[in-house]
């Protein structure tokens, strides 16, 4: 049917009238019989549509209307190219209508709604492609000058969805949102308004639903390959998403991509921290210096300057503060480097700042304070010598003080205002509007999903002896190879199915490696396979004694280097990540055991076995909560490769001989700028009352330190940890997630929150050096993990 034929159609329905009516025609012809008056079905109903003649409109005469959407409103920046393609379609759609009836305002609205919609950048230009199709498909949703779908245009962002290829069914969506599991999208930029998640607001929150009162059903494991690529555009200042496919053998240039990209957010993250913000009233009174001053104003409007590696050609003797990548070089010395240029780097005299707070290995970026020395020959000429543009400088970097970039707290990357996160974070940006797990953006879905998750965790707040229904129970290394590991893992499953029936916990996180050795690169003819699969037979037995965890919970499998089919070729040593999962073919037995249990009448919404990727993401209420999975020999690896650096507790009389008094900065200065002023939280073991920290707790926070200042799951040289060019976005922790779950046997076990982010390790299963002991960690939403153990 045509969408002319609804008015005759509601016509032939219509109830029959007896007399003559005003719309009806006489008959021509009453020697036929013809009736007086024509039938209803033939009467010509009048157009709906409304004739526009188009005019031509001045873009000078749309450009106060423009800003006043644009910019006051949503915080863009027009040019000239797109106000005139914006003027032109105006003129040609809504006519003379356009300022008495209002018709520009919406049509600019909705433009605007979709430019964020697709995350453009800040800088709307007319000649993208997004803002031509945003016309194009808003074109085909006007009539009369008019949108004719309405608020549903802007509640499902239909600017960037094609709404006939979407089969979700937003009607039957109650509480407001839709669970995230229960969406079939193809654009991961889709939830980026309220369309990704289904979002009704007109619905009202006390419709209850038996189905989405589960938190499973607001649970979502995002694989590394599902993630969306973002990368970091610094001309717009914003990121974008990789449109491109990702190939496990891309070209070349995707392998510079990565690194440019890793500095580019750093060095981002870098400029949005106070100490590196230039202040006006400061620079009026000069330049800023970095020696401490007595007075709290002074200190407090102290900025520091970071200097490309290039700028340092003719400045012998000079202090700075440079932000690179650590290298070798091939004649095996230190070096750093930035998108600029390489210099040597002597650490000889360097001091970590704090103290031996984080690990520096080659593959990290830092920052490094202290003075270029330009090669004994070029010195007379006062050049520094080079090989090209980008190339190695001559002479050296002489370092005093080395640290992490300061990390940056996730409401304070995402905008978000509240007491944890200060007064008021969204002035000076945020990217709040963007969404980097493909579930719905933190402005969009943030406040809906923190509502629903309130009223669904009412009852642990009312009565919180109880085990609660949030919770996920991490195992560490389970090898399936060990017999006590398996008996290990049955007692463990036996206390939370022993639990009340409603409170077990929503998911179980079983690391590898599942197997000792790299029982996949054995000789013979199956190759290890048959045996590796035998392991799994043998976790499926265990698991299939437990029903009513199957049925209630989601078990998250996270493989580790020595499992199939990576292992196949490695033979147990570092493997390029991210990893997919273990195959299916080896877990067919375990999901037949799921299977089974969920067969059983009464059964609703039963369990599932997840095999997942390493790293992998675990999304609850959308953006509210982002748990990262990762396993890793993360400490070992980092202590074979660190750079070893003196102890500031030593005499400073020869690193400070290069430069002057009042331009080296103090242990106390370095500390302010690389992070030493957020205290690290330890959760699982409480503060001795001696001053001397343990070496345990001292080694955890070391860790974690390194790990989320440098917002990277893999720092390191590519020779020591191969990475996959195309999916390293993957293994970016920016904006930091809420939880960590960072499984590393050759680690002690912690739970440790840093800047907001708390990480657990619970190692292995089985506890070395005391035998028939297991140990997990209990972690809470929202809360901080327990460290717990049992005797088996």
């Amino acid at each position: 049917m045509m969408p002319g034929d609804k008015p005759l159609v509601a016509a032939l329905f219509a109830p029959k009238t007896p007399g003559p009516a005003k719309d009806q025609i006489p008959s021509s012809s009453p020697a036929f019989g013809t009736p007086a008056y024509t039938q209803r079905p033939f009467v010509i109903a009048p157009t709906t549509k409304t004739t526009i003649l188009p005019i031509l409109l001045p873009p000078a005469t749309l450009r106060p209307l423009a800003f006043r959407t644009f910019t006051k409103k949503h915080s863009l920046t027009l040019t000239s190219s797109a106000l005139q393609e914006l003027a032109s379609f105006i003129g040609r759609h809504c006519g003379s209508g356009w300022r008495e009836e209002g018709l520009a305002e919406k049509v600019l609205e909705e433009v605007a709604k979709g430019w964020k919609n697709r995350n453009g950048g800040v800088i709307v230009d007319g000649a993208s492609s997004e803002l031509k199709d945003i016309l194009k498909t808003l074109e085909g949703n006007m009539s009369g000058g008019r949108i004719v779908t309405g608020r549903e245009l802007s509640r499902q962002n239909s600017l960037a969805l094609d709404m006939s290829s979407q089969d979700v069914d937003i009607s039957n969506t109650r509480l407001g949102l839709r669970p995230i599991a229960a969406l079939t999208r193809d654009d991961s930029q889709a939830s980026f308004g309220m369309s990704g998640l289904g979002v009704r607001e007109d619905e009202t929150e006390d419709n209850e639903d038996d189905g989405l009162n589960d938190l499973r059903k607001w649970t979502k494991v995002i694989s590394a390959q599902e993630q969306p690529r973002m990368l970091y555009n610094v001309t717009k200042k914003h990121f974008e998403r990789d449109s491109s496919k990702p190939s496990i053998l891309p070209s070349a240039n995707q392998k510079t991509t990565l690194f440019r990209n890793r500095y580019n957010v750093i060095h981002q993250r870098l400029l949005r921290n106070e100490s590196f913000q230039t202040s006006a009233v400061a620079s009026a009174k000069g330049a800023p210096s970095l020696s401490r001053s007595s007075s709290s104003l002074t200190t407090a409007q102290q900025t520091y300057k970071i200097t490309p590696i290039a700028n340092l050609l003719g400045r012998h003797g000079s202090h700075h503060m440079l932000l690179g990548l650590l290298s070798v070089l091939p004649t095996g010395s230190l070096a750093i480097n930035d998108l600029t240029g390489t210099i040597a780097l002597d650490v000889t005299q360097a001091v970590s700042i704090p103290e031996d707070s984080a690990w520096f290995t080659p593959g990290m970026i830092v920052l490094v304070d202290g003075v270029y020395e330009e090669d004994e020959e070029a010195t007379g000429r006062g050049l520094g010598s080079t090989n090209g543009i980008g190339g190695v400088i001559g002479g050296r970097f002489q370092g005093f003080f080395i640290g992490q970039p300061p990390c940056e707290k996730r409401k304070a990357t995402l905008g978000v205002s509240g007491p944890d996160g200060g007064q008021d974070h969204t002035i000076g940006g945020g990217f709040g509007w963007i969404d980097f797990l493909g579930v719905g953006s933190e402005r969009a879905v943030g406040s809906k999903m923190r509502k629903i998750e309130q009223r669904l965790l009412r009852q642990r707040e009312e009565d919180p002896d109880s085990p609660g229904r949030g919770r996920v129970v991490v195992l560490g290394e389970l090898n399936l190879d060990q017999p006590r590991a398996l008996q290990a893992l049955r007692k463990i499953l036996t206390l939370y199915a022993s639990e009340p029936e409603g409170t077990s916990p929503m998911s179980f996180v079983i690391t590898g490696n599942f197997t000792e050795h790299a029982v996949m690169a054995g000789g013979g003819a199956s190759g290890g396979s048959v045996e590796y699969k035998e392991y799994f037979d043998s976790l499926a037995s265990v698991l299939s004694d437990f029903p009513t965890l199957l049925q209630t919970a989601t078990f998250i499998f996270v493989p580790g280097d020595n499992d199939g089919w990576a292992s196949a070729f490695s033979s147990g040593s570092a493997v390029p990540l991210p990893r997919k999962g273990v195959p299916e073919m080896f877990t067919s037995r375990i999901r037949r055991a799921f299977a089974s249990a969920n067969a059983e009448p009464g059964v609703q919404n039963g369990g599932e076995a997840i095999w997942t990727s390493n790293p992998a993401r675990v999304s609850v209420f959308g953006p509210e909560h982002e748990i990262v999975l990762f396993r890793d020999d993360l400490s070992s690896r980092m202590r074979r490769t660190s750079v070893r650096l003196k102890s500031s507790k030593a005499p400073a009389e020869e690193s400070n001989k290069h430069a002057e008094s009042d331009e080296v900065p103090d242990d106390e200065e370095m500390a302010d700028i690389m992070g030493q002023g957020d205290d690290m939280e330890v959760d699982a073991v409480k503060p001795p009352a001696a001053p001397e920290i343990p070496h345990d707790v001292q080694s955890a926070r070391k860790l974690v330190k390194t790990i989320l200042d440098q917002g990277y799951l893999s720092p390191f040289r590519t020779n020591i940890r191969p990475v996959h060019w195309d999916y390293a976005s993957s293994l970016h922790l920016y904006p930091l997630p809420t939880a960590m779950v960072l499984v590393d046997p050759t680690a002690p076990p912690f739970c440790v929150t840093y800047e907001g982010c708390h990480v657990m390790n619970p190692s292995a299963v089985l506890v070395p050096g005391r035998r028939g002991v297991g140990r997990w960690i209990e972690y809470e939403l929202g809360k901080a993990g327990r460290l717990r153990e049992c005797l088996f």
